[in-house]
């Protein structure tokens, strides 16, 4: 059984940083594409940056340059740096495990479900 479980949300002023952690179980975690997803209440969830099982990476164009997400194999460990916050980041911040991560990131196809999400953790950015 997928088990995704995030944490590193909080609340912090714009401008500043946060670092957010995601521990996956239950797969072949090195083999799997991972991402990040942001949803806020009434609106549609938007895909922030994935990251395929050989290193490459996609993000949003709304927080490129801004974040970095990687991965450690060895901990089965998913992470995404977000400097430069702004209070149009402030959302619940979702971890997930999915082939087509990548694309949808990039806006190149739709993904209506996921192979597998955490139960998100809360980022607020105050101005």
């Amino acid at each position: 059984q997928v088990q995704l479980v995030e944490s590193g949300g909080g609340s912090v002023q714009a401008g500043g940083s946060l670092s957010l952690s995601c521990a996956a179980s239950g797969y072949t975690y090195s083999s799997y594409c991972m991402g990040w997803f942001r949803q806020v209440p009434g609106k549609e969830r938007e895909g922030v940056a994935a990251i395929d099982s050989d290193g490459s990476t996609s993000y949003a164009d709304s927080v490129k340059g801004r974040f970095t997400i990687s991965r450690d194999n060895a901990k089965n460990t998913l992470y995404l740096q977000m400097n430069s916050l702004k209070p149009e980041d402030t959302a619940m911040y979702y971890c997930a495990a999915d082939p087509n991560l990548l694309l949808w990131v990039a806006g190149l196809v739709s993904l209506d479900v996921l192979d597998a999400w955490g139960q998100g953790t809360l980022v607020t950015v105050s101005s």
